[in-house]
């Protein structure tokens, strides 16, 4: 039996980082790695920039990375992806004492938006910022997601930008902290594979689609999100 190695980037709730040290991801390569009849390893990649793990799947240090991580263009030239097992978007939180005229990114002029680096977040804050409805963009470490929290607060930042999955699990414990906004992007989210290894691509593929078929992928969904849908903006069961 061989070991599928997987580069998990961390933390990043609810997908990894959770009690016990499992989450929605953990779940979906552990059952991937059983279909296929391998033993699986997670290996803590603890990152500065989220686009830098691809760098060690090409040499070959991980056979699949996982980390919440969303299908971009320039992605797809870096690895090779499994068919996205989630749809979400970006969404948007604030401290509501501190800045309750904040219910969406309409509202951030003036402001500074905390996005990580690397994280697809970064581009629509940009964005903003480019079109006059925000002041700057500070950049966190894609490790320093915490920080970016707390700086919520402190005013060290006024509003956070993150896929709203995990930005509602890292605030859901936060006094005065609240996800205000949801649906500022559509991303597909998937398992990135290396490109080099179109064996295991098709194998895993074939896995997918069979825990999909037999309500696998459902459950775990449903256990981490409350949602059991690929399309998180679809209505919940």
């Amino acid at each position: 039996m061989t070991t599928l190695r997987v580069g998990v980037a961390y933390p990043d709730p609810p997908f990894n980082a959770m009690p016990g040290h499992t989450g929605l991801e953990i779940e979906v390569m552990t059952a991937l790695a059983h279909a296929i009849g391998d033993d699986v390893e997670f290996i803590t990649y603890d990152c500065a920039d989220l686009d830098a793990i691809f760098d060690h799947l090409a040499v070959g240090e991980f056979d699949c990375v996982v980390g919440g991580i969303t299908v971009t263009p320039e992605r797809q030239t870096r690895a090779a992806f499994l068919p996205p097992y989630l749809i979400a978007g970006q969404g948007l939180a604030v401290d509501t004492e501190r800045l309750p005229q904040v219910r969406s990114v309409d509202d951030l002029d003036g402001l500074t938006i905390g996005v990580q680096r690397g994280n697809t977040s970064e581009r629509i804050a940009a964005d903003l910022v480019a079109a006059g409805k925000a002041a700057r963009v500070r950049v966190y470490d894609y490790g320093a997601i915490s920080t970016a929290i707390a700086d919520l607060v402190t005013g060290g930042c006024d509003a956070v930008m993150k896929l709203a999955p995990a930005l509602a699990e890292l605030v859901r414990d936060v006094p005065q902290v609240d996800l205000v906004q949801r649906g500022l992007s559509v991303e597909d989210i998937a398992i990135a594979v290396n490109p080099d290894n179109q064996q295991l691509l098709a194998r895993l593929q074939v896995a997918q689609a069979e825990l999909e078929d037999d309500g696998t992928l459902q459950r775990i969904r449903r256990r981490w999100l409350g949602n059991p849908y690929v399309d998180q903006s679809l209505g919940v069961l």
